[in-house]
């Protein structure tokens, strides 16, 4: 059972939440009523998802998954900024890292930032290949995507194992149904 932790931050999920001990409650209930995957990133709030995780939870459970996503990072005007440069990706795995105490993430979801309000076709050959140094140095364990398109996969998982796809998807929103066919097929083989 997962736990979305964008909304622990601020308003827009920007700066401070209002109440930072009833953040950390809220995860602490969370984890002790069975959740044991935590989708989170450093660039909410930025950083301060990431502190409040580490409050409320460090040491972390042994079947704790944390799984975070790079890609972006946030202006001083609460805007998202596409950060997909090999400097920005490494730079972001460190902030992870630090912010949650860890010496290694278990999943870390690319967050394709060439369609910021939804996926959109181009090459995210850079990036992948990045975080697959990033990988191949013992920082991060698994790599997922976020925000991308069928073909992205299918050329992501020419660079690298793809453990996820993180997109928006639920009951009242279904443009990804042609991904969720395709990568049911590529799974089933």
């Amino acid at each position: 059972m997962g736990y979305g932790a964008m909304q622990l931050a601020g308003p827009s999920v920007f700066g401070p939440p209002r109440d930072r001990a009833a953040a950390s409650a809220v995860l602490r209930m969370a984890v002790e009523s069975g959740v044991n995957h935590i989708d989170t990133s450093d660039f909410y709030g930025p950083h301060i998802t990431n502190q409040i995780i580490r409050e409320a939870l460090h040491p972390y459970r042994d079947d704790l998954v944390i799984v975070t996503k790079v890609g972006a990072k946030r202006g001083s005007d609460a805007s998202w900024i596409p950060a997909m440069s090999r400097e920005e990706l490494t730079q972001a795995v460190h902030d992870n890292l630090r912010h949650l105490s860890l010496d290694v993430l278990e999943v870390v979801n690319l967050r394709s930032m060439l369609g910021i309000h939804g996926p959109a076709e181009g090459s995210l050959e850079e990036p992948l290949s990045a975080l697959a140094e990033l990988q191949r140095q013992g920082l991060i364990r698994h790599i997922g995507l976020s925000n991308v398109t069928a073909r992205q996969v299918a050329d992501g998982r020419r660079i690298c194992d793809i453990v996820c796809v993180q997109n928006h998807y639920n009951l009242a929103h279904r443009h990804d149904d042609k991904l969720i066919q395709q990568l049911a097929s590529v799974v089933s083989h």
